[in-house]
């Protein structure tokens, strides 16, 4: 994430609520209005169930605003900076989802009302690089290959469809590791791996500035294998894993039989085969603090879900 050393005092503010998203609470909008006037501002406020959070979206964005702010989730944090992009109005995308994976990256692990405080009294604007799969934007990191099919089984647990989530779990430990992914990163070497990685520099401790992705190819062989990478995973040491090969790219192509089930930024997508890899240097604009040290924590989650599939198969009889 590049930062401008110029502050920015955003005039008209609008911002988007998604009632139903996983931490907004009642009263979120009310709450969004007294920060506002802490800053002298007086922030418009859009709520929208997700049926409607798009148009939401874009009717925010026909008003002109120097800045949006969204509380909701990952999904819709992917759609406003792709709506907002380097033309458009500045984006705060708060902690308003259940995984919550670029408001985490942006702003730290912290209520959303604590970090819009620290963005109106801090912020400035900043330049986010993001990746590209099959065209479908990430900003944070995405994980290819059939590990993704758990994020299947935990979107049905957060919707409460609790027998869909059952028959998606079966589906996922059946299909998990089962096949290999193909891949070719630069115009290198073909090769395969069980799931592929791709962080972007907002999270990646092996990038300096936005020149690339990282990209990790996950090959665990066996249980003790998948376990190990799970618990590394879960304590931000993934990337020392002896299954792990790490290194960097700009573009590339993944393929496999089928359609390829995906991970961007905590969303699930099924990508059609091949899928092309590319990096994009500037994405959109946040409006954010200074930026924060790169935490492997903040993809700890989805990732520790797709390898989760890997320790029950790999350890059943």
């Amino acid at each position: 994430m590049t930062s401008t050393s110029q502050r920015f005092s955003p005039r008209r503010v609008v911002a988007v609520v998604n009632t139903a998203a996983g931490s907004v609470t009642p009263g979120a909008a009310t709450l969004l209005r007294e920060i506002g006037l802490e800053f002298d501002l007086s922030i418009e406020v859009i709520e929208a169930p997700p049926t409607a959070i798009v148009s939401a979206l874009r009717a925010a964005m026909r008003s002109n605003p120097d800045l949006v702010i969204l509380l909701a989730g990952d999904g819709t944090a992917a759609i406003a900076a792709e709506l907002c992009g380097m033309d458009g109005p500045l984006l705060a995308p708060l902690a308003g989802g259940t995984m919550n994976m670029l408001p985490h990256a942006l702003y730290g692990r912290r209520p959303w009302p604590e970090a819009l405080r620290e963005t109106l009294a801090h912020g400035r604007p900043q330049v986010v690089a993001c990746g590209l799969a099959a065209g479908r934007p990430f900003y944070v990191a995405a994980i290819l290959g059939a590990p993704a099919l758990w994020a299947h089984a935990r979107e049905a647990v957060r919707k409460r469809r609790f027998r869909l989530a059952f028959f998606r779990a079966r589906h996922a430990l059946t299909h998990a590791f089962s096949g290999s992914l193909r891949f070719v990163l630069d115009g290198g070497e073909k090769r395969k791996a069980r799931a592929l990685t791709l962080m972007c520099p907002l999270v990646s401790r092996a990038l300096d500035r936005e020149q690339a992705l990282e990209a990790a190819a996950l090959d665990p062989r066996g249980a003790a294998d998948a376990f190990r990478l799970g618990l590394s995973t879960l304590f931000g040491r993934w990337r020392q894993d002896a299954s792990v090969r790490i290194e960097l790219c700009t573009a590339g192509e993944a393929w496999a039989r089928g359609r390829i089930p995906a991970i961007l930024d905590g969303e699930p997508h099924r990508l059609e085969s091949p899928v092309a890899i590319q990096f994009q240097a500037a994405g959109f604009r946040a409006f954010a603090p200074e930026p924060l040290p790169p935490s492997p924590l903040v993809v700890a989650a989805p990732m520790a879900s797709a390898l989760a599939g890997a320790i029950s198969e790999r350890s059943d009889p």
